[in-house]
């Protein structure tokens, strides 16, 4: 089997208050380096044979940390970044609330879009064709992957072969390690939304 580290990226200063999705310049606050520091520590016992991350700047620093730590060099895919959140890219939540289409999403997210930008079953195709290819690229390793929390919901929910409209059924913090293991043709969930000790 091979042994996939789902990791969300650590903390941004916008985490909670707005819909950052791709947005520039969102980087790690000081909490989430501190945050990035401990998960390092924490992942580097498991001597990942690689280390992927979304191409978004709070993943790819989180991603960093974790390498420094496991003495592998960072290699991003596209799979793992962030849904495109089209119009809503940037907006603050409390603003977003008493829209009827947000609403729409958050009920529906297997069959709704973000407006101008991309539906969740997409994001999920994307990374499961990725994660698809795992096996048989990395037999019998542990594989990390920093990517973002409605990302990993994603996948969680395929390989439960659970409905996208389960998602708030799911937490995934910042910081956070959900595990899979992964053979050719399926999978299953070892873990979900662990998170490193306060030192």
């Amino acid at each position: 089997m091979t042994t996939l580290l789902l990791v969300r990226h650590a903390r941004h200063d916008r985490v909670g208050g707005v819909l950052c999705g791709r947005m520039e310049g969102v980087h790690l606050s000081p909490t989430g380096h501190a945050e990035a520091a401990r998960l390092a520590h924490r992942l580097a016992r498991h001597a990942p044979a690689a280390i992927f991350t979304s191409p978004q700047p709070r993943a790819r620093e989180t991603a960093e940390a974790i390498a420094q730590a496991c003495g592998a060099q960072p290699q991003v895919a596209e799979a793992l970044d962030e849904i495109d959140f089209g119009e809503w890219t940037g907006r603050a939540f409390a603003d977003l609330d008493p829209d009827p289409h947000w609403q729409a999403w958050n009920a529906h997210r297997a069959v709704m879009r973000a407006p101008g930008g991309e539906a969740m079953h997409e994001a999920q195709a994307r990374l499961m064709r990725w994660i698809a290819g795992l096996p048989a690229a990395h037999p019998h390793a542990t594989v990390v992957a920093v990517s973002h929390a409605d990302v990993i919901k994603a996948a969680v929910l395929a390989v439960l072969d659970l409905t996208l409209d389960a998602h708030h059924r799911i937490e995934v913090a910042p910081a956070s390690v959900s595990t899979l293991a992964l053979w050719p043709g399926g999978g299953r969930v070892g873990s979900l939304n662990e998170t490193p000790p306060e030192e």
